[in-house]
């Protein structure tokens, strides 16, 4: 679908056909959530546009202290889609923060920093063009509920395809009976899929806000599905993932439901990932491809994944921003955990797909979720493919078995390095491993950043009693 504009003048063109009321400026923080600010169309011209909009930076987590909390909206009018969910007329904008105090653009900025690292390749000459193919999945849930307090915390999540439903008597309507069951969940038809319409309304309002869809489908676990949205270049990928959560949870919320993409909200089945596919190129040709060689890869294909694979653990910070992400990353669930590449299998950390030529010879990384900020891990994992390349690092493998019947012993014996189990692990890592990101990443950014989880995620987790250790530990 792509732009529907391409300049102010056709800004203005576009807003006057459509009969905008409102402007709806977006920009993105380090947490992933989309933040807005809304302008009365009236209110805006071509001067407000280039000029920026003022804000409070120190109202924003993680961001400027409140002496120095002026900051600027800068509107990137190409990204102009109109709002489907708005009862008025409502055009969206995308926009980056610029720092009044240093004169450029913010270096806690996400959507910034995704904009630098594509100067950053340029500059180092090993590519023009870096393309990335996230593909997010979701759960549909009926019902959530939550508390958490200093003496209880509980969650539950309900869904008509939940098997825990099969003795429930409905109030408004009949037990059908038919659910996918514990992993039971790729690829049914309905009754056992109940979300098919839900996914075709998703997948229509996706290329109404200018995204190409390609497919939609039950996913394997209960209540889960994914759409598949085409590749772009890394801010405009970053930008579609922001599109398409918030079109999913939307869509679902006005149906009376509600869509998560937290990467393991049920105990014992598979979790939401966002896996990753990759492939950076030069004067028109593709980098990774090779043909006749090992599932088509390059040496340069080879040496980008044993860069992610080397500083796996500190990529994981943002690629897996969570301590949920790692409730998601054990055996069994089609998580991949093992750092090894293998042609079509799943097992592996990094995929290659199958039956690809040159112009879609593309790794997969399948260790993502979406609570990761996509402009700041697509970032992380091109500075770290782009210093594989520089130092010719070498990853395990190519390994063609099935990695998910390794014991942990067998994997120690192989030599498989693992991803880090811990968001914590992940950090500490960050601390020490980081020079491959200060290309693009500043010090100061990495060092706000890791605070800023160890703050928000992992020492509030630690701290916490769970059900299951009271279940545990509680008659010792």
């Amino acid at each position: 679908m792509g732009k529907f504009v391409n300049s102010v003048d056709e800004f203005f063109s576009f807003c006057k056909e459509n009969e905008v009321q409102f402007v709806d400026f977006r920009f993105t923080v380090i947490k992933v959530a989309w933040h807005h600010l809304t302008y009365n169309y009236k209110a805006i011209d071509a001067q407000l546009l280039e000029n920026g909009m003022p804000f409070d930076g120190s109202s924003i987590e993680a961001w400027q202290p409140i002496n120095k909390s002026d900051m600027i909206l800068k509107p990137d009018v190409e990204s102009a889609f109109m709002d489907p969910f708005t009862a008025d007329s409502t055009i969206i904008v995308f926009c980056d923060v610029y720092d009044i105090y240093k004169g450029q653009m913010y270096e806690k900025c996400p959507r910034s920093i995704a904009k630098k690292s594509l100067e950053y390749i340029s500059e180092a000459g090993i590519a023009d063009i870096a393309y990335f193919g996230p593909e997010n999945e979701f759960f549909i849930f009926d019902d959530v509920v939550i508390k958490d307090e200093i003496n209880e915390s509980h969650y539950r999540v309900d869904s008509i395809e939940g098997e825990w439903n099969d003795d429930t008597s409905f109030a408004d309507d009949y037990n059908t009976g038919h659910r996918p069951r514990t992993k039971g969940g790729y690829f049914p038809v309905m009754p056992t899929d109940t979300m098919v319409d839900l996914r075709a309304e998703m997948m229509q309002i996706l290329e109404e806000v200018g995204l190409d869809v390609m497919l939609g489908h039950h996913e394997v676990a209960q209540a889960q599905g994914e759409i598949g949205i085409k590749f772009g270049t890394l801010v405009e990928a970053a930008d579609n993932v922001q599109k398409y959560k918030y079109v999913v949870k939307m869509v679902a919320h006005l149906n009376g439901k509600t869509a998560t993409f937290m990467p393991k909200p049920l105990f014992g089945d598979n979790g939401n990932g966002m896996h990753v596919h990759q492939s950076i190129w030069k004067d028109g040709k593709n980098l990774f491809y090779n043909e006749g060689e090992y599932a088509n890869l390059s040496e340069t294909a080879i040496h980008y994944i044993g860069g992610i694979f080397h500083h796996a653990r500190a990529v994981a910070a943002f690629t897996n921003a969570s301590t949920n992400s790692f409730k998601r990353l054990i055996p069994g669930f089609e998580a991949p955990s093992i750092l090894t590449y293998s042609s079509q299998n799943r097992s592996a950390s990094c995929r290659i797909p199958y039956g690809a030529g040159e112009m879609a010879t593309r790794i997969e990384m399948r260790f993502p979720d979406s609570t990761a900020c996509p402009y700041l891990a697509f970032t992380a994992m091109l500075l770290a493919g782009l210093d594989g390349i520089k130092h010719k690092m070498v990853p395990v493998g190519p390994m063609d078995e099935d990695l998910f019947e390794l014991t942990l012993d067998e994997i120690r014996e192989k030599g498989i390095p693992q991803m880090p189990h811990t968001l914590r692990g992940c950090l500490e890592a960050l601390i020490r491993d980081n020079e491959f990101l200060t290309p693009v990443m500043t010090p100061e950014f990495i060092d706000t950043y890791q605070h800023y989880k160890f703050e928000t995620q992992v020492w509030p987790d630690e701290s916490r009693p769970t059900a299951f250790e009271f279940k545990s530990t509680y008659s010792c």
